[in-house]
């Protein structure tokens, strides 16, 4: 009787044999695609996928192969997919042939490989560059010695759950604030993405590293300017457009200004019309959001190094300028504004 009972007790505990895991086909393939078809995709060519993937690789690779981990050339390649489209990631995972969590996983990492790299890629330009960049807004829009052209864009985001009121914007939607620089070539400087979109441009500017730097740096005009709207508080070094101008040239400033400045909207453009994510809304935590700006703003710059094709006219200007050193000082922005107007304009 009692062998009886051992022998029940043991036979309870005998699990069933685990049924064999399943994977599914993976159909994400980079060899059986052409370059037009893998920008329509991911919107960069063969060899420009497999530079960035050369990048990430050390921050993405899986140690070891288990359980058909994905390779990082699979994982970029997900992500660019996230980044081009903006869909869901079920959507993604369904297409491609991979779980949902996998997606998100894949997104995280590459975001955060590649905003770890934006020191690399998004650099304030030395004083060689600088001059290039004075010619290049210079033939563009006639405005002089123009380092850089500044604003803000909103990246709308999903209601956050934690401080949701501050991240509604003026226009009523939540979003983020975005600062950025660009160059006349549309290559990102500098750029600020932890602000929710209710902070105004201006206080971004105040906040932010770059205007300490320029604050400190620029002694005369000849170190160069930045251009903004009227959103901004015009200063030694950051250019904003007449108000109510009352003279002639004031209205010619007014129109260089606006002609010049108008790069940095035409790169909002290029960057969200790449990566059609940050035109729809992400669904995602705002920390992560940030993230994924900075990995895009990454991207942007690399897809104008490895001259990625893109839909604009546009993408060819080239200046050269003196003037003198009489104004000093970063509170005397309306008398270099002024003093630029008669100079140049007038």
């Amino acid at each position: 009787m009692e062998d009886m009972l051992l022998f029940g007790n043991l036979a309870g505990n005998i699990r069933p044999p685990l049924a064999p895991r399943k994977y599914r086909e993976r159909l994400l393939t980079l060899n059986d695609l052409t370059d037009k078809q893998l920008r329509s995709r991911y919107r960069f060519g063969r060899q420009s996928i497999q530079r960035i993937t050369d990048i990430v690789r050390d921050d993405i690779t899986h140690p070891t192969q288990r359980s058909h981990a994905l390779s990082a050339e699979m994982q970029v390649l997900v992500a660019l997919r996230f980044f081009a489209s903006g869909s869901f990631m079920q959507v993604i995972g369904d297409t491609v042939g991979i779980d949902k969590s996998t997606v998100s996983r894949c997104v995280n990492k590459v975001s955060k490989a590649l905003a770890s790299k934006s020191d690399q890629y998004i650099k304030w330009p030395s004083e060689q560059r600088k001059r290039d960049i004075k010619q290049g807004f210079y033939d563009n829009g006639g405005f002089p010695g123009v380092i850089g052209c500044i604003d803000g864009t909103h990246v709308r985001i999903a209601a956050p759950s934690s401080d949701e009121p501050s991240f509604v914007n003026r226009k009523g939607f939540h979003s983020i604030n975005v600062q950025a620089i660009c160059d006349n070539e549309g290559k990102f400087t500098n750029i600020v993405a932890r602000w929710p979109g209710s902070v105004h441009d201006s206080h971004i500017m105040r906040c932010s590293q770059i205007s300490e730097h320029l604050e400190q740096a620029h002694k005369c005009v000849e170190d160069g300017l930045i251009l903004g709207d009227s959103g901004y508080a015009c200063r030694s070094f950051l250019m904003t457009p007449y108000i109510r101008p009352t003279e002639p040239y004031h209205e010619r400033f007014n129109t260089a200004h606006t002609r010049t400045r108008c790069c940095i909207e035409r790169t909002f453009g290029w960057w969200k019309k790449r990566f059609y994510c940050l035109h729809a809304e992400l669904r995602l935590q705002p920390e992560k959001v940030c993230t994924l700006i900075m990995a895009c703003a990454v991207l942007h710059n690399l897809a104008i190094e490895m001259r990625e094709p893109m839909e604009d006219p546009d993408d060819e200007i080239q200046m050269f300028w003196n003037i003198s050193k009489d104004f000093q000082g970063p509170d005397e922005g309306r008398v270099v504004r002024d003093h630029i107007a008669r100079t140049f304009f007038a």
